[in-house]
Order: C-alpha cells, then structure tokens, then sequence
C-alpha cells in the first residue's frame, strides 16, 4: 500500500513538473499582427548589419549568454551569443519590474521574444548598444492592444510574466 502511495506521488510529481516545462516551452512568440513568429537568429544578425540606426521590428532568438552589463534604471542588460562569429550578439534589456531573473551567468542558455532595435549610434537619449542592436520588451504587456508582450526563457525556465509596476 505505501509502495502506490510513493508511485502516486513520484507521478503527481512528475506531472507538475511536465506541466511547469511545457509552459515555457509552448510560449509562443508573436509579431505585431499576432501571427507566431520562430525563433531566427539569422534574421536579427541581418537586421543588425543591414537595417540604419533606430530600425525596429519584432524578433526572437536564441543563444548563451556571454557577459553581463551593469543594470540601469532597474533594467538588467545581458549580451547574448546568437551566432558563429564573434560579432553575431545582440543586447538583452529586461525591466526588473515584470520579475526578477535571479543570478544570471555567462553559458546560460536563453530564448528571448521582444522588440529587436539597431542600436549602433545614440538616439532619443540613450548610449548606442555595446553590441549594436537590442532586444527588449522581453516580458508581459500591461496594454496588449498597443503593445504585444515578450518573454524570456532562461535555462528552460519561462520568466517576465510578472504584471510590472
């Protein structure tokens, strides 16, 4: 009797486990007109070397985190590896506001879905990128009408899906 209680609870368990996974692993990344949008490093390297400064559009990539930048204005900044070469990175920029990321590390594996921006010289007030473009808006949306939201996923756990202040 207690061996199928201890089975009944290892499978519960595994379950609750399965059901937190498969959340961050079915999170879907949209465009602006709701149509689901892969994930494509090749385009966002692209629009890094292609597009002028300030060019935005919505992206989705994946990579390994490669060095931290300080946090500003109580955003955490993160470069992320997204190709072969040694210039394919892009900037993370994720508002603490949706949630805290934890202790984030270099080799960390992360998908990010958000606003892409070429970020390769000043503009509205801001430094251009170390690395030249951005993704941000990387968490929920507190107006989904005019803004979709993002998200990240950060060694396969899904986060900023906070409310935000």
């Amino acid at each position: 009797m207690k061996l199928q209680q201890v089975l009944c609870s290892a499978s519960f368990f595994m379950l609750s486990l399965t059901s937190l996974n498969s959340s961050a692993s079915t999170m879907n990344c949209l465009d602006t007109n709701g149509a689901i949008l892969p994930i494509d490093d090749g385009r966002a390297i692209n629009w890094k070397i292609s597009t002028a400064n300030q060019f935005t559009a919505r992206g989705h990539v994946s990579g390994v985190i490669q060095a931290l930048y300080p946090t500003i204005n109580g955003h955490d900044h993160f470069e992320l590896k997204i190709g072969p070469n040694p210039k394919d990175t892009i900037e993370v920029i994720y508002n603490k506001g949706f949630g805290p990321l934890g202790n984030l590390q270099p080799g960390m594996t992360v998908e990010a879905c958000g606003d892409y921006k070429t970020s390769n010289a000043p503009a509205n007030g801001y430094e251009a990128s170390p690395d030249g473009a951005i993704i941000h808006w990387v968490h929920a949306t507190n107006n989904p009408q005019n803004h979709p939201g993002g998200f990240l996923i950060i060694n396969g756990v899904l986060l900023g899906q906070g409310h935000g202040e």
